[in-house]
């Protein structure tokens, strides 16, 4: 439906990126099954088809690129007449020292997790401000609240997450506009996976786009290990330190309904926290750092 269309809008429309599989394979689907018209995308279309026969309508999307970020705006707005919805999904989590990780490396984590959002926000917000109405939903991390350590950088980039969606919630809510964290805790995904190849540990070989991942990165991690963090990495292979099958983790059709909820409410809460896991893990935030220092220090002894 062309914009101006005065036909009257029955379905909602959703544009969902990071489907490849976990939480946005899991959303594009439970808005399917609300009903809502869902263009699932991701940077391989191969990684999506199966939710194109579910019903899905798709779309190759690489959220660093602004041409597809355009496109695929441009084709939404001229097919369908309006986003409701835009849940900025894609990311992946650059783990490891901060010493050992190249400012590449730092400059490829934001570039997905947080300038990715960024662009797709500034391309749906004139039709949602048009239309005064629409929720953008940016799925976060209990790491955006709670940063430890070798998650310096992933946990930087999802502090920053949070930081612009704080800020852009009020600046739209005058044109009818809500926007929404999602700041989930272990999800059951292959990002874990994907974390452990960029943090250079183990011999993980999961799929290039893991969990909810639209970004790139190399098998060995391209760490440049000083030697001085052995321990860490020792750490990292032997526990479940980011634990996509550790305890509490959830199912990413539990964060796939708590985004679908926040899209569809009147009026969603600014945070949205899926699962036990998660709500605790948030409250970690009002301890003194003296106290969570020594916490991570009780870890490190009682693992090593």
């Amino acid at each position: 439906m062309p914009p101006g269309d005065d036909r009257r809008r029955v379905q909602k429309t959703v544009l969902i990126t990071g489907c490849s599989s976990g939480i946005g394979r899991a959303s594009a689907r439970a808005f399917l099954d609300e009903g809502w018209t869902v263009y699932a995308t991701a940077r391989n279309p191969a990684d999506i088809e199966t939710l194109g026969e579910a019903g899905c309508e798709l779309a190759t999307l690489d959220v660093t690129d602004q041409s597809d970020i355009d496109r695929v705006v441009d084709r939404i707005l001229d097919e369908e007449g309006a986003i409701d919805a835009l849940i900025n999904n894609a990311g992946y989590g650059q783990f490891g020292p901060v010493e050992d990780v190249p400012t590449a490396k730092v400059h490829e984590q934001f570039d997905v997790n947080v300038y990715g959002p960024h662009r797709l926000i500034k391309a749906v917000l004139p039709g949602m401000r048009r239309e005064r109405d629409g929720t953008i939903v940016n799925v976060s991390s209990v790491a955006g609240r709670l940063s430890f350590p070798g998650g310096g950088v992933y946990s930087g980039s999802k502090f920053a997450i949070e930081a612009l969606s704080d800020a852009l919630r009020n600046e739209v809510a005058e044109y009818g506009i809500d926007v929404v964290v999602v700041e989930p805790g272990p999800v059951k995904t292959n990002f874990s996976k994907r974390a452990e190849r960029e943090a250079g540990a183990g011999n993980a070989d999961g799929e290039a786009d893991a969990g909810e991942t639209d970004g790139s990165g190399t098998d060995d991690g391209g760490l440049d290990r000083s030697g001085a963090y052995e321990e860490f990495y020792e750490l990292f292979e032997d526990t479940q330190l980011i634990g996509g099958d550790g305890p509490g983790a959830i199912e990413p059709e539990v964060v796939a309904a708590a985004i679908v909820n926040a899209a569809s409410a009147t009026q969603p809460p600014a945070r949205v926290q899926p699962g036990t896991a998660a709500r605790i893990g948030v409250l970690a935030r009002f301890l003194p750092d003296a106290v969570l220092d020594r916490g991570y220090e009780f870890v490190r002894k009682f693992t090593s």
